[in-house]
């Protein structure tokens, strides 16, 4: 049986502004002022340190355009740009199992299930989070989540077709040397944009956690957060 979640399409956000968003949301999911919701957007360029990062993944070049965030998701370093397909589930987990392992197993099934509609067979890789190519292995999506009293935030990032130098240039992507990592394009060998893959991203996620999911426009701002009661519920 499907629930009815809200899906938000925010366009180019930046990173610190989404994360915020994230806040808002998960207050108001958490006090059931509104249903589970799903954040689609790409960041401009951003390098992310997840709970378990180290210094010694960071390199990023002296002036590089990049921005460096520290964030409260699980995980280790890894980069945003644009061309990237970011999902943020902001879902009350006491309605979805309350289990963390599961939860990302569900957003690493979500990602297969996404790759597969655009012809990629994707994989999982034992011991290690996210969403692969092999033979030889090519890393492209990763993972990081926070759940907090079972609302979860953060999520997954999907390369759709940006240039991964970064992910190995500039960081030792997700802690693991000499990793290789890809996009959908580079894969299928043709352009593809963002656009193209969202759709069949919002499906794979309603089928995976029973969603039926209900597009809140954001034509004038970002959509729910510039409300007082998401404020209110946030810092609670």
């Amino acid at each position: 049986m499907s629930r009815g979640a809200y899906l938000l399409d925010l366009g180019l956000v930046p990173y610190r502004e989404a994360w915020d968003v994230q806040r808002s949301l998960a207050g108001a999911v958490s006090q059931g002022a509104i249903p589970d919701t799903v954040i689609f957007l790409e960041h401009p360029p951003v390098v992310t340190l997840g709970r378990r990062s180290d210094a010694n993944e960071l390199h990023v070049p002296e002036g590089a355009a990049v921005d460096v965030v520290e964030t409260d998701r699980g995980g280790k370093s890894t980069f945003h740009g644009p061309g990237q397909l970011v999902s943020y589930p902001i879902l009350d987990l006491r309605r979805h199992g309350k289990d963390v392992k599961r939860y990302v197993r569900d957003l690493e099934e979500a990602l297969i299930r996404t790759l597969a509609a655009v012809g990629l067979d994707a994989e999982r890789i034992d011991g290690l989070t996210g969403v692969w190519l092999t033979r030889p292995p090519r890393k492209i999506a990763s993972i990081g989540v926070h759940i907090s009293r079972w609302i979860t935030t953060h999520g997954y990032a999907l390369n759709v077709d940006l240039d991964p130098a970064p992910f190995t240039e500039w960081i030792t992507a997700c802690g693991l040397e000499d990793a290789m990592f890809t996009t959908i394009a580079r894969e299928l060998d043709r352009p593809v944009t963002v656009d193209d893959v969202r759709p069949h991203a919002a499906a794979a996620l309603a089928e995976v956690f029973g969603l039926e999911l209900e597009t809140v426009p954001a034509e004038d701002g970002h959509g729910l957060w510039p409300q007082p009661l998401h404020a209110q519920l946030a810092v609670k």
